[in-house]
């Protein structure tokens, strides 16, 4: 046998996690100072189409499906609170619809048209992308603004071109995937929390 040790060096391991912990603190921290604002705009505007019988919407790509499915699921069931069921749909978690639309409109057109199905004047469209950049995510929120569906963008990167596309932006001041994917869920969260407490109201 050889006495080759091919695992990780304990103490560079563990000062690598707390360089990752530490800088993903530090974005969260400048998001607080930077995007506070923006996450209470839009938990305002998601809680007013709610309370009114409106809907969320919620899509991306790739992690930013995942954090999709993630806060759909918070509303739908609970966060922290017992009460009512939300109105929350993420569009990217029907792989049939997706693989339909993709393969006969194109990739770019899957949430529009998914958009285009399931929205009414008065429903909200979150749209998640740690570049901003995402095609068929920005043909999303032209489609949503076409049918007076207010929209709001989770972005990073400086916000790329969704930001300016929708009426409120939360961008993550980082150009790290990871670290904003990150600060995306904790923003979620907050959002999250407002809307629970406006519905409930009886905030916190």
């Amino acid at each position: 046998m050889s006495g080759r040790d091919d695992g990780l060096d304990p103490r560079a391991a563990s000062g690598r996690v707390r360089a990752l912990l530490e800088e993903s603190a530090r974005v969260k921290r400048a998001l607080a100072e930077q995007g506070a604002e923006a996450i209470a705009a839009a938990a305002d505007a998601v809680s007013r189409s709610l309370r009114a019988g409106g809907k969320l919407l919620v899509l991306g790509n790739g992690g930013s499906a995942s954090d999709a499915q993630h806060l759909a699921a918070e509303l739908t069931g609970r966060f922290e609170r017992e009460r009512d069921a939300l109105a929350a749909i993420a569009l990217c978690a029907n792989t049939s619809e997706l693989t339909a639309l993709g393969n006969d409109y194109g990739f770019e057109k899957v949430f529009s048209r998914l958009v285009a199905a399931h929205g009414r004047p008065g429903d909200v469209v979150l749209a998640i992308s740690t570049s901003g950049n995402s095609p068929n995510v920005l043909e999303a929120v032209r489609e949503a603004r076409r049918r007076d569906l207010r929209t709001i963008a989770f972005t990073g990167r400086g916000g790329g071109k969704l930001a300016p596309a929708v009426d409120i932006a939360v961008v993550v001041p980082s150009d790290e995937t990871p670290r904003i994917q990150e600060a995306h869920i904790a923003a979620g969260h907050a959002l999250c929390e407002l809307v629970e407490s406006a519905l409930l109201a009886e905030p916190r």
